[in-house]
């Protein structure tokens, strides 16, 4: 049998190696590069790159949006109020390099700071704030995170509050105050139209005044309106004249 080429075999293992070093990224990774320990100045990526290993060794990245769901936090809030939030954020890596080298778990170390600022934004705020004003207070959270974890190379794009859980007192107290609202706001409205109609009358008492005729005239209307109901209902309608005659012996007196 011939003996196997020395340069051929090696040929064939430069050919293996080559072909173990190839690797693919998708459109949305990054691969950190780490050359005899020493960071690469860039990211490589996407599509096909080297890897010579063991010299190199690769981190991969993905650029895409994360969701971070932030797990109940016990906050109290500026008023001594203890309420349970739930949020979301929503982050990206915008510098690869920075995520790997700055911090040993990004996605850890952001969800952490989170929290923390979860709790500590949110306990500065009065409930009635936390109830109505969730959009200030979520760029708030927002701005704060983004400055938190602009060094690790994370950009924090959104912070939503999901949740807010009251106590059943409160729930209860906030129950009791709406319907209290409620009920001032109909009696404010019943005031102002006892208002609106005490004017009306007193606008028609004076039109009435000047034309005495006008009386009668209200009387046989509402003679017609009672006829039209067909009911055995009676009216004998007094005319103001007399009623007048009347008072002039005691006004006199």
């Amino acid at each position: 049998m011939n003996a196997i080429s020395p340069a051929l075999i090696l040929g064939v293992i430069i050919v293996f190696y080559l072909f173990t070093s190839i690797q693919i990224l998708r459109e949305y990774e990054r691969g950190v590069i780490f050359r005899l320990g020493k960071l690469l100045p860039q990211p490589k990526g996407p599509g096909v790159i080297l890897v010579f290993r063991p010299i190199d060794r690769i981190v991969r990245l993905s650029l895409r949006t994360l969701v971070h769901d932030v797990p109940p936090q016990d906050v109290i809030t500026r008023d001594n109020v203890s309420v349970k939030v739930s949020a979301v954020v929503y982050f990206r890596v915008v510098d690869p390099r920075k995520a790997v080298v700055e911090v040993e778990n990004y996605l850890y170390a952001t969800s952490q700071v989170s929290q923390t600022t979860l709790r500590s934004v949110l306990g500065q705020a009065e409930l009635d704030d936390l109830l109505s004003q969730r959009d200030r207070l979520n760029q708030q959270l927002q701005h704060i995170l983004d400055t938190e974890t602009e060094p690790w190379g994370i950009k924090v794009s959104a912070v939503e509050v999901k949740n807010v859980d009251l106590p059943q007192e409160m729930q209860r107290a906030i129950a009791r105050q709406a319907e209290a609202e409620r009920e001032k706001r109909a009696k404010i409205i019943h005031a102002e139209g006892e208002l609106q109609a005490s004017e009306k009358l007193a606008q028609a008492a004076a039109v009435i005044e000047r034309e005495p005729a006008a009386m009668t005239l209200r009387y046989l209307q509402t003679l017609t309106e009672i006829a039209s109901e067909q009911n055995s209902t009676i009216i004998f309608p007094i005319p103001m004249e007399l009623i007048r005659f009347l008072q002039q012996p005691a006004d006199r007196k």
